[in-house]
């Protein structure tokens, strides 16, 4: 194997490793987590589907799409002209923005079963504003929840007692240094589509649960009846239910996932694709809930900047106007119809999970991780930003997705010749992709 640096992108990341720590301010753009030593890292330009690199090199964009919150495509120009429309009239005043009030009005009246809203700018923030409301409403600490939910202390601190009490939540190896010491025994991982290791913690945290905290769905469906054990038992312990809509939210329908499950949270979390690229993030509940945000001090300049907001009502408008959901879902479908035909076509095995929107594969081998290394590398010689998960926009094309297609069945091919040759990794220009967060060397 023959390790190679190439492009313009690759010598800057090596400055940035110098002076960033970690490289990347977002461990899922981390150039490692795709193709070390060859990913292009960097961005010129972003335009509906398509990305050029620092050295004007084009590419399609069949990968996490910018991290799922461009739902429309890069730059969609409504939503653009809306936010430079709101740039030339200014972004920050003394006063309050009325588009916060309209945002607001919306997002209740897509979600009837809530009545009040807040906002911040990201996902970590927004998730650990509903934690705190949810502590003063109720007058506890303790926190139950599965998945993956950010980077913030009260999520982390599962793993303070036992570093890997949080492996099974979509990242592995996460470590809680810098989360004090004493946020011991308030938080409380459990299992999806496992309603016991739930019942367990409520009857042995019942009195000092303040929020049970999930994403209705993610990788895979809850088994019938989950979701609604859930909300009872959030009910009768008292403690508040957070549905955390970040990644799931504005795919499979205009709002929460949840709205197509039947069931009400107390509070639900938006943000990503809510504003298609610009920074926004909302939080909205019942009005006995929410409340409890003026019993605590929550409060940020740049969360009342103008720019958010006008790019989420932009977007949220479009949506609907353009039935977007019903694009992302047929997208997804055909994506994962494809991946199956060119598997089966050259004795490939492979497991598809999650929403058609969010869809994800793996190759069910031993050398699983190679074999997408090697994936990955041969998509981007031929033009694609590609990975084992595609988040799909309206900006993916028919004749865009023929094309990854039939590229992905060009690369299955010689990834199943590799594997019968058994030279996987002699096929690399670079090392094998990480699979986890892990410290850079």
């Amino acid at each position: 194997m023959t390790q190679r640096t190439s492009g313009t992108g690759q010598e800057l990341y090596a400055k940035a490793r110098d002076i960033i720590p970690g490289g990347t301010q977002l461990l899922s753009k981390r150039p490692e987590l795709f193709l070390p030593d060859q990913w292009p890292v960097y961005y010129s330009k972003a335009r509906g589907a398509e990305v050029w690199d620092l050295d004007g090199r084009k590419y399609l964009d069949f990968t996490h799409c910018a991290v799922g919150t461009s739902a429309l495509g890069f730059g969609d120009p409504d939503v653009n002209a809306a936010v430079v429309a709101a740039v030339e009239d200014g972004t920050m005043s003394t006063l309050n923005c009325t588009e916060e009030v309209e945002l607001a009005e919306l997002l209740v009246e897509l979600h009837p079963w809530a009545e009040m809203v807040r906002y911040a700018r990201t996902g970590g923030e927004i998730l650990s504003i509903a934690v705190r409301i949810a502590r003063a409403t109720t007058g506890r600490d303790g926190i139950a929840y599965c998945g993956y939910h950010g980077w913030s202390d009260w999520y982390l601190a599962a793993n303070i007692a036992d570093g890997s009490n949080l492996d099974n939540h979509l990242l592995a190896g996460l470590s809680p240094a810098g989360v004090p010491n004493q946020l011991v025994g308030t938080a409380f991982p459990f299992a999806y589509n496992d309603i016991d290791s739930l019942r367990t913690i409520v009857s042995e945290q019942g009195p000092n649960l303040a929020a049970i905290v999930m994403e209705p769905q993610r990788a895979v469906p809850p088994n019938p009846g989950f979701l609604e054990a859930i909300r009872n038992l959030a009910s009768s312990s008292g403690a508040v239910l957070i549905f955390d809509e970040i990644t799931s939210g504005w795919r499979m329908t205009t709002g929460g996932i949840h709205i197509t499950m039947d069931v009400n949270p107390d509070m639900a979390v938006y943000a990503k694709s809510m504003s298609n690229g610009y920074p926004m993030a909302a939080v909205i509940g019942t009005r006995s809930v929410m409340e409890g945000a003026q019993s605590s001090f929550i409060s940020s300049s740049y969360w009342t900047e103008r720019v958010g907001p006008v790019a989420a009502v932009t977007t949220i408008k479009k949506h609907l106007a353009v039935d977007l959901p019903h694009h992302l879902i047929a997208t997804g479908e055909r994506i994962r119809t494809g991946w199956c035909y060119a598997a089966n076509e050259v004795g490939l095995s492979i497991t598809i999970t999650g929403i058609p929107p969010l869809s994800t594969f793996v190759f069910n081998s031993s050398d699983a991780t190679a074999m997408a290394t090697l994936f990955t590398q041969q998509m981007l010689r031929n033009g694609y930003l590609a990975g084992g998960q595609v988040y799909t926009m309206l900006a993916h094309t028919d004749n865009m997705i023929d094309r990854y297609l039939d590229n992905v069945t060009e690369v299955f091919a010689e990834i199943a010749a590799a594997v019968h040759a058994d030279d996987i990794e002699a096929r690399l220009d670079g090392p094998v992709k990480h699979t986890s967060f892990e410290r850079l060397a």
